[in-house]
């Protein structure tokens, strides 16, 4: 969390001054752990959920129980994520400028992480609300094979997703904010 949480101070959120710059600083370091904090937990489910790891059904028990106790934690965790983010946003392009974001390299990558995240909204919901039961009854029924493999395949695509963001956001992070121009 440390190491994450200094990140902010070679970002955009330490170029901010005054008061206001400590409001951008900590809510960028908010967004960086948050962020953090839904790749790991991905990155844990993918190892939960690997052929290798779910040779019997108590370890896919295991990962089912992991999958359901992200669900709350999850959710909070996209709630930061989504606060820091709008605020974040405020002061690289302030309300007057949003108009402008999709015509200029720096509010198109933007607008590209934005759609990314949506996406990984969209995986995450299915997870949680449609796969995450599906393999309840699995289980339930004897044969989680199928389930199992469907959550993995979204898990996976889901962490794709997140590993694209942090490539966008390294490209951004050498552009000036759309604020600055």
């Amino acid at each position: 969390a440390i190491a994450v949480g200094t990140l902010a101070w070679s970002g955009h959120g330490a170029g901010t001054e005054g008061t206001s710059g400590l409001f951008h600083l900590t809510g960028d370091i908010a967004h960086l752990l948050a962020a953090s904090a839904w790749l790991g937990a991905l990155m844990m489910l993918i190892l939960l959920t690997l052929p290798a790891r779910v040779t019997d059904v108590s370890r896919i028990e295991v990962a089912h129980r992991a999958l359901n106790g992200f669900a709350g934690v999850g959710s909070v965790i996209v709630g930061l994520i989504v606060i820091t983010g709008l605020t974040n946003g405020l002061y690289l392009v302030g309300i007057d400028k949003i108009a402008n974001l999709a015509t200029d390299l720096w509010g198109q990558l933007l607008l590209a992480k934005i759609a990314l995240f949506v996406a990984m909204l969209v995986m995450a919901a299915a997870n949680r609300f449609r796969l995450t039961p599906r393999l309840d009854e699995a289980i339930a029924h004897g044969s989680p094979g199928r389930a199992l493999s469907s959550l993995r395949r979204s898990i996976a695509l889901e962490a794709a997703m997140a590993i694209t963001i942090l490539a966008l956001v390294a490209w951004l992070g050498t552009l000036e904010p759309l604020a600055a121009g």
